[in-house]
Formats: structure tokens, C-alpha cells, sequence
């Protein structure tokens, strides 16, 4: 197979910048020619192999990070955004869209954000009496979208947070563990005279700023317990790096730094009940089984699932794994990849997907074999989760985790075992969304392909009242 060209302009520019170098004494660094790197920029020519050997000696760059980032993700978002009914056959070609991600991502970004938007104002017309009520018209960015756009550019990985869990996790080690990681965190409150107690409460957590008393829920699993202890200890003593990195992010609203704030501290507290060095370890160690991971940590195996999906630290990154929470209704509630498979930001998943079907098999991990229509396979894990309510009339949540990679990868996972992986046969076919997918003969499809036409015989019926041409 002939190996696939690397144009990474924007990363090479975004390296140079952040090194705050001069295209010429990048170049000399380099030891390539002005123009040369200049085209590379500019991505009128590939990274060359002496440059990326270059950049991981001369300034201990992953070269991994040049093949993979945000271009993938802006590409499929761009594709679910031109899906929209607004632009009618208007869509570029995926060359072009390629282009604008890999050579102006900001452009890129400043679209997806007109989009959304649109969407919004959209949605207001449609329930005009609501808009009408709240008096004004001033478009405000959705938060929760802001806060997930966030994360997700960010590779779901944050350093400065990350390290700094890890070092609370191995510093003073009052024993082994997860009771051990308990006594840091009781610690470290009690020494900012913070006091923690157990008790029989509805709210998970609750912390008292006047009273200095956090109270966490009898009803709650260890698991539970120790990742809300963690949180709070994030809140209050990691204050200024929490603090910095909502800074840097630049978040258009008060709610949606208020969000990035609780995502922040539960990112600080996976990383503390799952520090990376150890975590990764066991994890190669053990196959990446998530069961014995939990019962290793201490973590729930949706804690140990979303963990595996951010083990991207440059220099050290694990198996890059996708990782999705949906409902009972299809809807992607968490979604995050470091994979090239990028979810659809509006509306469910494909409903070929194995994640569906775990609320059929309660109790069961899922195995599933699947092939996007771009040709990747992946080794795609489905378990259901139902988290009690605490008593007899409260409801149960109920919802599905999937986590996933490329095929190549599966060998290093206990779950490919015994799987045919040389058939092609035993790869399902699944798609994104059913707007941007480019299959034709899917049984399941519920609206037409945008970039496709449409053949509509009133005389023949199928499996859909229509045929697509290829």
C-alpha cells in the first residue's frame, strides 16, 4: 500500500508559533529552505520525512499530533452542518471541505459557529412564545455545546489538569489503592479545614461553604464516593489551575464557564481515581479489560471507559479509543474520539450501531465488528448502565456506553479474542448520520443522502420508497 501523503500546514504553523519562531529560523532549525517550508505551510507540499524527524529531535514534538487533531473533526462537523436542509445541494466537495479544515480552521470553526447559530434562532422561531417570554433577541451561544466544543477540541485531553491529578494521586501515599486515594482527599480537605461526612441524603454531593462541610451519600457506590470527594477537593484546592485554563478556553458566557468549571473538576477527579502513568500501565497490562481495570481502581467501568478515551498525552498516548453515553431515545449524551470516527453533534447515532441494542442484554458487554462508509474498521464495545435512584419509587437511569478503536489496535484488547477479524464479512456496515452517509442499500435509513439524487418510481417499491443513485 502506498503510504499516505502528510499535509499539516496548520499544525506547522501552529508548532512554529507556539515556539515563537520566525518562518526562517524555523527553517534553519530545520534544515529545509524558506520556500520549501513555506509550501509546507501552506500545505502546497507534504511534511517531508527529515522534517518530522526534525521536530521529535530538535524540539520533542509527537509527530503523531501532525497526522491527527482537529482536522477530522472539523471535516465531519462541517459535513453534518452542510447536511442541513438550509443549503439545499450547496455542499462543497469533501476535497474542498478537507482544504478549509486543514488550511483556515479558524474560518472553519467561524462557519460551524454562523450554523449553530442559525440553529438556535430556528429553534426560537419555532417556539416563538418562549422567546417572546424571555424579552430580547440578543443571540447567547447554548453552553453545554460551548463547554462540549471545548473538550472536543481539545482532544478530551488537558494536560496541565491531568499531571496535576496525578501528582495528588501519588503524593503522602496513606496506603495503596482507592481507600488510599480516600484518605488523600479526606486529608487535603481536613487540612483547609474542610469536613467530610457520609450520610443519608438525596444529592450525591453537597458542600456547605459557610459551615466548611462536604456530606457525600450513603446510597452511593465506594466508586461514586471517592470520584465526588475528588471533585470537591478539585474545587477547592486547585482553585488557580482551574481558574487559568477556564481563562485561556474564552468562553462566551458566564453559564458556560460555569459548566467548564464542574467538567474541569470531574476531569481532575477521573485523572486522580485513574492516574495516567499507572492507569495506562494496567491497562496494556491487562488487555485493557475494563472489569478487572475497575475492580483494580476502585472506578465504575463507565470511569474506566471514558479514561481509556483521553490516554492521549503527547509522548505516552495509549490505544486512541471513541467513547459515547447515549439513551434510551438514541440521543448522544457524552460523546468524545480520538479516533477517526466523529459522532453526529445533532440527533442520535446510527442505529446499526451495537450501542443501541445493550438495553436488550442488560449486564452484557457487546462486541460488534463495524466499517464507516470511509472504509476504517473498528472493534466497537456496547454495555448498558443503570444507576439506582436510592429507593423503592425513585426512578432508575438507565443509559448505554460504547467505547471503541481501528481494528488494527484489536489485539491488543481481551474483548477481540476468538473474533474473526480476516473476514470481511463479519464487519457491519454503520454510518455517522443519515444525511452525510454515503450508503445507498441501508435498510435503516431514515432520511435521503443530501449528496445524492434521487430516483422516486411510483410503480416499485423497496425496501425505502426510493432509489439513491450512486
Amino acid at each position: 500500500m502506498t503510504p499516505q501523503k502528510l499535509y499539516a500546514g496548520a499544525k506547522l504553523r501552529e508548532i512554529r508559533r507556539g515556539l515563537g519562531l520566525t518562518q526562517r529560523a524555523f527553517a534553519d532549525r530545520l534544515g529545509v529552505s524558506l520556500p520549501y517550508l513555506n509550501q509546507m505551510e501552506n500545505n502546497n507540499r507534504p511534511v517531508s520525512a527529515g522534517v518530522v524527524l526534525g521536530l521529535a529531535r530538535e524540539y520533542r514534538v509527537d509527530v503523531t499530533d501532525l497526522s491527527t487533531g482537529d482536522a477530522e473533526r472539523l471535516v465531519t462537523d462541517m459535513r453534518e452542518a452542510l447536511a442541513d436542509p438550509v443549503f439545499h445541494d450547496a455542499e462543497p466537495p469533501l476535497a474542498d471541505l478537507q482544504l478549509a479544515a486543514s488550511n483556515a480552521p479558524a474560518l472553519a470553526r467561524a462557519f460551524l459557529e454562523l450554523h449553530r447559530a442559525y440553529r438556535q434562532g430556528h429553534e426560537r422561531l419555532a417556539a416563538l412564545d418562549e422567546a417572546l417570554g424571555r424579552g430580547g433577541a440578543h443571540r447567547v451561544a447554548s453552553p453545554w455545546e460551548e463547554v462540549r466544543d471545548f473538550f472536543h477540541y481539545c482532544n478530551n485531553y488537558i494536560d496541565a489538569v491531568d499531571r496535576a491529578a496525578e501528582r495528588f494521586s501519588t503524593l503522602e501515599r496513606v496506603g495503596s489503592g482507592p481507600m488510599g486515594l480516600w484518605a488523600r482527599g479526606v486529608a487535603a480537605l481536613t487540612a483547609i479545614g474542610v469536613e467530610v461526612t457520609i450520610a443519608d441524603q438525596p444529592k450525591l454531593r453537597s458542600y456547605d461553604p459557610v459551615r466548611r462541610r462536604l456530606t457525600l451519600a450513603q446510597r452511593a457506590s465506594p466508586a461514586t464516593q471517592t470520584f465526588q470527594l475528588l471533585h470537591q477537593v478539585a474545587l477547592l484546592t486547585q482553585t488557580d489551575l482551574l481558574e487559568a485554563t477556564l481563562d485561556l478556553a474564552r468562553f462566551q458566557s458566564g453559564d458556560a464557564r460555569a459548566i467548564a468549571q464542574i467538567g474541569l473538576a470531574n476531569y481532575f477527579a477521573g485523572a486522580a481515581l485513574l492516574p495516567y502513568t499507572r492507569f495506562l500501565a494496567a491497562a496494556q497490562d491487562a488487555r485493557h479489560d475494563l472489569e478487572v481495570l475497575g475492580e483494580r481502581f476502585g472506578a465504575s467501568l463507565e470511569q474506566v471507559a471514558h479514561r481509556l478515551s483521553t490516554l492521549q498525552r503527547p509522548g505516552a498516548k495509549g490505544i486512541p479509543f471513541f467513547f459515547v453515553c447515549v439513551d434510551q431515545a438514541g440521543t448522544i449524551t457524552k460523546r468524545h474520539s480520538a479516533t477517526l470516527m466523529q459522532f453526529a453533534r445533532f440527533g442520535g447515532a446510527c442505529p446499526l450501531w451495537n450501542v443501541h441494542r445493550a438495553f436488550e442484554t442488560p449486564g452484557r458487554f457487546l462486541r460488534q465488528l463495524a466499517e464507516t462508509p470511509d472504509g476504517v474498521q473498528y472493534l466497537c464495545l456496547a454495555r448498558d448502565v443503570s444507576k439506582s435512584g436510592g429507593s423503592f419509587h425513585a426512578p432508575i437511569r438507565r443509559y448505554a456506553i460504547g467505547l471503541g478503536c481501528e481494528v488494527h489496535h484489536a489485539g491488543a484488547l481481551v474483548y477481540a479474542d476468538d473474533l474473526d477479524l480476516g473476514n470481511a464479512r463479519a464487519f457491519e456496515p454503520i454510518g455517522i448520520s443519515c444525511r452525510i452517509c454515503e450508503r445507498t442499500d441501508c435498510h435503516q435509513r431514515s432520511v435521503p443522502p443530501l449528496e445524492r439524487s434521487l430516483t422516486i418510481d411510483p410503480n416499485q417499491r423497496g425496501t425505502l420508497p426510493y432509489e439513491v443513485t450512486r
